[in-house]
């Protein structure tokens, strides 16, 4: 059955036509764009009509030395000649340099002056038509406002005129009007010899400055008098009637860059992060960690034998949570948390005894050591808030995270290395070099017997491998390390030394109350992650790495990163 379709042929349309409305089969654009044929008709005719190949090739066969597009072709626009030399000269049938000038055009008070004469020639004529002299207040009636107004002046500046009381008198008999020659120059030649007279036509917005683009076309290697069209198809049609035979073909070009493809491309501060963690995955570090952007001021601060009265807990240096605006007191992690570290087990199944960990007693030791002090130090000795400890901020900066797993490690003492790379946030104003939150990149190493020396010697193989080969340390001064030292690098391409990162061995009023052995010391140290990547990438204001100002094709066109070369 034909499903109620009636279907005819139409033989010389080659298409097939149906009666009923309804049908779901695509029909002839045509029958719904009845104009269609004549507007593709017409686009292919305009295009026939801009084709400038043809016209290229004959100017070139008519004289054997170069010629400019702008005197070959003046009515042309130069995207169009454009084009046509890029055709051609794909085929190598045409060279051509393009040259660029700026030429000075007339503007619609030019082209006015150039035509009827300048403002003060016709405040002369009025004047010498007056044969008794021209009152002041009549002038503006006669020669319009504008003229009056500008001409009056230039006609006393060339002594065309004279005042006699109230009245305008003629200085002279004849004139020369300057500025009407100097514009006709201009529209006939495009400039003036004297630039300072050019200057002063565009001071009075008499003429204005345009780039030209002309282009100096010779003949190429392929040169022929006639372009021929190459096809880009073998068609069923060209191979039936033969025509292949004789048709020209454009050669395929291998060199031809491909399509871009949309895809997803990594931040630079990603590329660089990975650098960073490749380098402390090859010295044997440990990655800490660092899903808990929240923080609790004991771990962000107190455990670190930061004071409660330090100036880096005031408002005006960390942000503060206001709901819930206080947490628990330290505990143990459930066992099912997400926020668990994965490497720390339960001491059932490991296979090395691990003592259990007291928080109880952990938070009281903190307290003592800051309140009256402990551990052969006199500490702060100030009244400890407990409350205080408790208020939860932004943390700061990735130490805290640092604290809690060198905590954890004191349930198994034993040398160990660790790295974090994460998002802090400090209440700073915001500037080329500054953000409200950035990321820091820190590293511990708890081992025995370690000394000052080994931190510098450390450090001198860690930056070695970003590249980075002459340092200089200076004291320095944190709360939670001694001794300290910032850390400066040569930096070969600013020529100058760069705070690069800062350091130091953490102290024992930070380490015993977590129950860490004596002679078990800790390295600390630090950097940022923004600053290597703007230096790397050449970035010089901070807000177009992070944040809103960031360039999507900045993000998806800059390379890989490698932090050992230039």
């Amino acid at each position: 059955m034909d499903g109620g379709h009636r279907k005819s042929h139409n033989s010389e349309s080659g298409q097939y036509l149906f009666d009923n409305q309804r049908s779901s089969l695509p029909r002839p654009l045509h029958v719904f764009f009845p104009f269609l044929p004549s507007i593709l008709r017409g686009l292919t005719t305009a295009a026939m009509a801009t084709d400038m190949t043809n016209p290229v090739l004959g100017a070139l066969s008519a004289s054997d030395a170069p010629i400019l597009s702008n005197e070959a072709f003046p009515s042309t626009p130069s995207s169009t000649i454009k084009s046509a030399l890029d055709r051609l000269a794909s085929r190598q049938m045409v060279e051509y340099d393009t040259v660029e000038r700026e030429v000075a055009a007339l503007t619609k008070e030019g082209e006015e002056i150039a035509n009827n004469g300048s403002h003060e020639a016709k405040v002369f004529e009025a004047v010498v038509a007056a044969l008794d002299g021209l009152k002041i207040g009549d002038l503006p009636g006669i020669v319009g406002k504008d003229n009056a107004k500008v001409g009056q002046g230039n006609a006393f500046k060339r002594g065309w005129i004279k005042k006699d009381g109230a009245l305008l008198r003629a200085n002279t008999e004849t004139i020369v009007d300057e500025t009407r020659e100097q514009l006709l120059t201009v529209q006939r030649t495009q400039t003036l010899e004297d630039q300072k007279a050019l200057s002063d036509l565009k001071r009075r917005k008499l003429v204005s400055f345009q780039k030209v683009i002309t282009f100096k076309i010779t003949k190429g290697a392929k040169y022929a008098t006639e372009f021929v069209k190459e096809e880009t198809d073998l068609t069923v049609e060209m191979l039936t009637n033969g025509s292949w035979k004789t048709a020209k073909l454009k050669p395929y070009n291998f060199k031809a860059k491909g399509a871009p493809t949309p895809a997803g491309a990594f931040h630079p501060l990603n590329k660089v992060r990975q650098e960073f963690r490749n380098i402390f995955f090859e010295m044997g570090f440990e990655e800490m960690p660092t899903n808990r952007y929240v923080e609790t001021g004991f771990w962000n601060f107190d455990a670190l034998f930061v004071p409660q009265q330090h100036p880096a807990r005031d408002l005006q240096d960390t942000f503060y949570i206001s709901d819930p605006a206080k947490a628990d007191p330290p505990r143990e992690d459930p066992e099912n948390d997400p926020h668990r570290p994965k490497y720390v087990q339960p001491a059932s199944s490991s296979t090395t005894a691990q003592k259990p960990l007291d928080y109880k007693q952990y938070w009281e030791d903190v307290r003592e050591v800051h309140e009256n002090g402990k551990y052969g130090s006199v500490g702060y000795r100030y009244p400890w808030n407990a409350d205080e400890s408790l208020r939860l901020v932004l943390r700061t900066h990735t130490t805290s995270v640092s604290t809690y797993v060198l905590h954890k490690l004191a349930a198994n003492p034993r040398p160990a290395r660790y790295f974090s790379i994460d998002r802090v946030f400090r209440n700073e104003a915001v500037d080329a070099t500054h953000l409200a939150e950035f990321h820091q990149i820190e590293g511990v190493i708890a081992d025995f017997g370690l000394t000052l020396g080994g931190l510098i010697g450390f450090m001198e193989v860690f930056f070695a491998k970003m590249g980075i080969h002459q340092l200089r340390f200076k004291p320095a001064y944190n709360p939670y390390t001694e001794p300290s030292m910032e850390i400066f690098g040569y930096h070969e391409g600013l020529g100058k030394w760069v705070e690069i990162g800062n350091s130091g061995m953490f102290r024992p009023e930070m380490l015993e109350p977590m129950g860490l052995p004596k002679n078990m010391q800790v390295y600390g140290f630090g950097l940022s992650l923004e600053r290597p990547t703007m230096i790397k990438y050449a970035v010089s204001n901070i807000r177009e790495l992070l944040g809103h100002k960031v360039d999507l094709n900045f993000i998806e066109s800059n390379p890989a990163v490698r932090l050992e070369k230039d």
